[in-house]
């Protein structure tokens, strides 16, 4: 799909330091910063989910999600990503379908597994029990949007000839995300897409989309890019960088990478870009280094990036957006129309067996 590609944005809403703006001037100041986004060329938002965070990482994704369909008219939404396990199936079936349904058909549910024992904990969850959880909750989820009984029995959930009301018109996709092989194996088998992070396990999932479906065909990733663009990268990165710092070690301390006792923080912003976990770059780079990206995997649906980091003011993660809509975005889409209207049926054949062969 890379000429169709949408380009998006990502927010956690968190708002930590003691300079924070009131969380009301925060989620009024993204909404509109979502708004004009749309208008400036932005195809999709993407919200995520974590709880008890002191910086107000946001718990209600769903909430913020019906807020923003309200204030657009074209953008998607999705959730990237939700927690699966903490929720009871039936209850996030029924808001997403009432979210789909209020916002024309424009929402896609991602969901994971989750990692914070403090969350499980909360909600009365085992860690040890996230697999199963997640596979009987998307399960569950399906049937609900089915509008037929939902006749379901578990380990974890079972409901009787219940039906829920109402169904969406158009069924969200039902994403997933994962790092580990087995996590991805997982997607492949049960998810409408995978949720990727930082590009690195794009052909982990298509190897297992082969195995479980035969081609690529039912491929789509989704993928969220831990990318900052700017006319002067490094100093943007001078600028804003001790929040990215800010926001990788939190995830570390969390557990996100692994145990935190295993896996060390950042000991600077400079040692992030370094290891990689953050690229800068320019505009020219970014257009070369997209355009290849999504040429090479053309089953990447959605691009995304953080609209801004965890204690920026909304109104700088702005210049970057502008940026990436204004000037990145449709050099990017040029290049990918001008490829697939070049490349013989030749090249084009080859490129494909390239990209699926074993």
């Amino acid at each position: 799909m890379a000429g169709g590609v949408r380009f998006g944005l990502w927010y956690d809403f968190r708002n930590p330091g003691p300079d924070a703006p009131p969380f009301e001037q925060l989620y009024r100041g993204v909404l509109d910063q979502i708004a004009t986004a749309e208008q400036l060329g932005i195809d999709s938002v993407w919200l995520t989910e974590h709880h008890f965070c002191a910086d107000g990482y946001t718990p209600s994704p769903l909430v913020l999600a019906a807020a923003i369909a309200e204030r657009t008219n074209r953008v998607r939404i999705g959730t990237n990503l939700m927690l699966l396990p903490l929720h009871d199936p039936i209850r996030l079936a029924e808001d997403s379908a009432t979210l789909s349904l209020l916002s024309g058909g424009r929402f896609d549910l991602g969901v994971g597994l989750g990692y914070r024992q403090l969350e499980f904990d909360a909600f009365g969850r085992s860690l040890a029990n996230r697999p199963s959880l997640l596979e009987e909750g998307v399960e569950v989820i399906r049937r609900a949007w089915s509008g037929e009984p939902i006749d379901f029995v578990g380990r974890r959930f079972s409901y009787g000839d219940i039906v829920v009301e109402p169904t969406p018109t158009d069924a969200p996709r039902l994403l997933v995300g994962g790092m580990a092989d087995v996590a991805i194996e997982r997607v492949a088998r049960i998810a409408d897409g995978f949720l990727s992070t930082q590009n690195a396990h794009h052909a982990v999932y298509l190897d297992a989309i082969r195995r479980h479906h035969g081609d690529l065909g039912e491929a789509a990733i989704y993928a969220g890019q831990w990318i900052i663009i700017a006319d002067d990268p490094e100093r943007e990165w001078a600028r804003i960088g001790d929040h990215a710092l800010y926001q990788l070690n939190e995830y570390v301390a969390w557990g996100a990478f692994g145990p935190p006792d295993q896996v060390p923080q950042f000991p600077d912003r400079d040692a992030i870009v370094a290891g990689g976990a953050y690229q800068i770059w320019d505009p020219e780079t970014a257009v070369r280094e997209l355009t290849a990206l999504l040429s090479g995997t053309p089953e990447i649906r959605d691009v995304h990036f953080w609209a801004q980091l965890p204690g920026e003011p909304v109104d700088s993660g702005s210049v970057r957006i502008e940026l990436l809509a204004t000037k990145v975005v449709p050099a990017v889409r040029a290049a990918l129309d001008g490829g697939a209207k070049t490349a013989g049926p030749t090249d084009s054949t080859t490129a494909h067996q390239e990209r699926t062969s074993p």
